[in-house]
């Protein structure tokens, strides 16, 4: 969808901002730019839709060479979310929304629907924010209309300079996670530039690290964090790469335990007697349907206890479903101060597969560096272990 070829971008004093960059970008990728300010990610950003003119080399867009397209008519077939988000004041929120279908002709009716679905795809209702002025809206609320307004003409093109730069970090990581919602609805090419490598290892189905004017590395989050291309790449992303890798490795059903497993109407003593042969202190209750339903411990199911399992089990809190990541995991064990955590299926049924522990956790992302490392499945990694016992 996007492709740079031997792209320099100098100025008259000389400095070069960009040199000899040449990527491709795929469509319906979401690509994050990141690295220190300076370093050329902006300008990279603003070639695309021709708001900085390239010194040497070509950029094509869907195919075609830019330099060859009008700058007006190329600018409206991308569209372009700033941090100050730009919103004309003296116009609605849906008026805002619907600029770029206005200038392209769009009947004034089709424009408005069109705005009204996009406000509510950014999850703003167009019946209470429709009518409002950008001064009477939120930082983030006014974030969102500008991500609205920048695909009301559904373009295949989406660039985005640190758009959510100006929020507070609450705010920012809501912005964050709902933009990703949204990206898996509508599947844009996206150019994302920021300065946080932790944004970017969130958003971008691939990082471009930049240095001064030069990309270091450009790969997949995990690579990246994982597998450093230079020390100057080991160095932005920081010491506690392995800790921010756990927000980019999913849980697979390989990482998971397989605890003793009781059902709601099992008789108590048999529950007890499963748990004593077992040498175990706690077993996960599912339901009839291999639902997970919650625990019970060994201090329920004494041997002078009566009933069933059902009178006696306890709620289950800290569960994740199957592809959640391992940081996801961490954070829900810390916040239930919790041992393990269950995991479900994705589907809607909530059908136990195992548990994840501290242990497992660690295990999980040792073997997703070592398989990017040497280019193999996380299943086939072999892991070397210490032994802490004494002869």
């Amino acid at each position: 969808m996007i492709r740079f070829e031997h792209v320099t971008k100098r100025y008259a004093d000389g400095t070069t901002a960009v040199d000899d960059l040449s990527f491709e970008v795929s469509q319906g990728e979401l690509i994050t730019l990141v690295g220190p300010s300076g370093c050329g990610k902006t300008t990279t950003m603003k070639m695309v839709n021709r708001l900085i003119e390239p010194t040497e080399g070509r950029i094509f867009l869907d195919g075609d060479d830019i330099s060859a397209i009008d700058p007006v008519q190329l600018r409206r077939r991308i569209g372009y979310v700033i941090q100050q988000v730009g919103l004309f004041p003296h116009k609605t929120v849906l008026e805002n929304t619907a600029t770029v279908p206005h200038l392209l002709g769009w009947q004034r009716a089709k424009g408005r629907r069109r705005a009204a679905e996009l406000l509510d795809l950014v999850g703003l209702d167009p019946s209470v924010y429709g009518d409002r002025y950008p001064e009477q809206l939120s930082g983030g609320q006014r974030q969102r209309v500008g991500v609205a307004r920048a695909l009301a003409a559904d373009p295949p093109v989406l660039l985005m300079d640190e758009p959510f730069g100006a929020v507070d970090p609450v705010v920012r990581d809501h912005l964050q996670s709902e933009f990703l919602r949204l990206q898996a609805a509508v599947r844009k090419t996206v150019l994302f530039v920021t300065h946080d490598i932790e944004e970017a290892v969130r958003l971008g189905d691939r990082i471009a690290v930049y240095g001064q004017g030069r990309i270091e590395q450009f790969d997949a989050p995990a690579a990246v964090l994982g597998t450093p291309a230079t020390p100057y790449v080991a160095d932005f992303v920081g010491a506690d790469r392995g800790l921010k890798r756990l927000s980019v490795t999913p849980i697979e059903e390989g990482d998971l335990e397989q605890p003793p497993v009781l059902h709601l109407d099992d008789p108590l003593r048999r529950a007890a007697a499963k748990l004593a042969e077992e040498g175990a202190r706690w077993a996960v209750v599912l339901d009839s349907n291999d639902n997970l339903h919650g625990w019970i411990s060994t201090d329920r199911t004494g041997s002078s206890a009566s009933g069933t399992v059902r009178e006696h089990a306890r709620r289950m809190d800290a569960w994740l479903p199957l592809g959640a990541s391992l940081k996801q995991a961490f954070a829900t064990m810390l916040q239930h101060d919790a041992g393990w955590i269950a995991v479900i299926d994705k589907e809607e049924t909530g059908r136990f597969l195992g548990v994840l522990t501290p242990a497992r956790l660690h295990e999980a992302l040792r073997r997703s560096i070592d398989a990017d490392a040497q280019d193999i499945p996380r299943t086939e990694v072999e892991l070397e272990t210490i032994s802490l016992s004494r002869r």
